[in-house]
């Protein structure tokens, strides 16, 4: 057996040429595409007249908020399902909490799992799966649901005013960057303390040391958190209020009728085995918070609830794979806008296990679902709040075809009182624990 492979021969490239070369049609797509990209060449101009942007069920909401240039997509998704809460309760349409505030204990967060996992994992060589994804990974703002639930439990919430974005916080690659080669610098020299036999008293000293220099470089990117402050606003009605001296836990607990605990993932990952409980242990960084968990069910579970708590007035938090099948200007979302295998007349299509499976598929973003085109008693379409700022789609807003929610949407955080009962019993299974790397990491 040649161990090697074959090479493409000339005589292969001479019959590659010869199949090109039977049709004309080849030579005018091609020159379509060389000039104006595959996406726009194969994009189907019929399928937007199917997508009116009309709901029989829709929230009311406020202007869009925007995440600029970071990954924190995750947390404004969360943060904007609570915003509408306040909003409504206290006639403040345009209300915003402070994702500032929050991203900065998160970074924080991760940096103390960070260092803990390194010390954990410090008989391991670097060679080893788990040692290299996490010093591959040691600290970004991505996240999940999970983690937002966690964040505002421990550390409260506060309104924008009071922590406002800095150039850092919106545009996050340097101080990224910065922690990543600290982290991973200070990972070395825990590991070394680890091999030498240093005491448990020793590392926990310098682990405190270099979270004292995590803090004060987060400081300097996001600007300090405050411990407490005072809300000041007038309301829709024109009406002026003031809470003093308040701190971001009282804000939440006051302003606020939310229990994480309520609530509950739900996904659709079939290249895992349905009706399980699977848990993320590497990205549940806040080891007292909630944990990062998933009941996996079918897509009918997702769209039956996410329908249920909408017409209780709630947004839903959706994770997806944003990227595929979408026109980023016009927001919309739809399996169909692209004709790209009749394109290249080549059959594109993958199943959603074997996207997931290969890489092809990614719970790339997180936004939220704040309406539905309910038609004969099914959903064809439904309305998205995106974070990307109110220049894409209609003013912030995106349009996602029921046949998109079907292929790209993983993940929906609902109330557990939705739940039918053979997907209440997931939630009292044994959870399977998941690798770092899994899909839906």
């Amino acid at each position: 057996m040649n161990t090697k492979g074959r090479d493409i021969s000339e005589k292969d490239l001479a019959k590659f040429q010869r199949e090109y070369g039977k049709s004309k049609t080849n030579r005018i797509v091609a020159r379509a595409v060389q000039k104006n990209g595959i996406a726009s060449t194969s994009e189907d101009y019929e399928m937007q007249k199917k997508l009116a942007r009309v709901f029989s069920l829709e929230l009311e909401t406020g202007n869009i908020s925007n995440q600029k240039n970071s990954g924190r997509c995750w947390l404004f998704a969360t943060l904007n399902t609570m915003r509408h809460q306040f909003a409504s309760k206290y006639k403040v349409k345009d209300f915003e909490l402070s994702e500032n505030y929050n991203s900065f204990y998160d970074r924080l967060e991760k940096a103390n799992h960070f260092y803990e996992s390194v010390i954990r994992t410090a008989a391991l060589p670097f060679s080893d799966r788990t040692v290299k994804n996490l010093f591959d990974f040691p600290d970004d703002d991505g996240g999940q649901w999970a983690n937002a639930a966690a964040l505002v439990e421990k550390y409260g919430v506060v309104p924008k005013s009071a922590m406002p974005e800095t150039f850092n916080s919106e545009k996050t690659s340097e101080i990224s960057a910065v922690l990543a080669r600290k982290l991973r610098k200070d990972g070395i020299l825990l590991r070394k303390f680890v091999t030498e036999g240093k005491s448990s008293e020793i590392l926990e000293t310098t682990k405190n040391k270099f979270l004292t220099e995590v803090y004060r470089m987060l400081v300097y990117a996001f600007g300090e958190p405050p411990a407490k402050f005072d809300y000041e606003y007038r309301n829709d009605d024109k009406k002026y209020f003031i809470d003093q001296n308040i701190t971001p836990k009282e804000f939440f607990k006051k302003y606020f009728e939310w229990n994480f605990a309520d609530y509950v993932c739900l996904s659709n990952a079939p290249d895992h085995k349905l009706n399980e409980l699977y848990e993320l242990p590497s990205q549940s960084y806040i080891h007292s918070g909630m944990q990062v968990t998933f009941a996996n069910t079918i897509i009918d579970s997702l769209k039956s609830t996410t329908i249920a708590q909408l017409k209780d007035g709630e947004a839903v938090w959706f994770g997806s794979d944003v990227g595929k099948d979408s026109d980023r200007k016009l927001g919309i979302l739809s399996s169909e806008l692209y004709k790209k295998s009749e394109l290249f007349d080549v059959d594109l299509k993958l199943g959603k296990a074997d996207r997931l499976s290969t890489g092809d598929g990614t719970v790339s973003h997180a936004m939220a679902i704040v309406g539905v085109d309910i038609v004969e008693g099914v959903p064809v379409k439904w309305k998205v709040e995106n974070s990307w700022g109110d220049k894409y789609g209609e003013k912030g807003y995106f349009i996602m075809s029921d046949d998109w929610f079907d292929q790209h949407v993983y993940e929906v955080i609902v109330k557990k009182q939705y739940l039918n009962e053979n997907d209440s019993k997931i939630l009292s299974k044994q959870a399977i624990k998941m690798e770092p790397w899994d899909s839906l990491a």
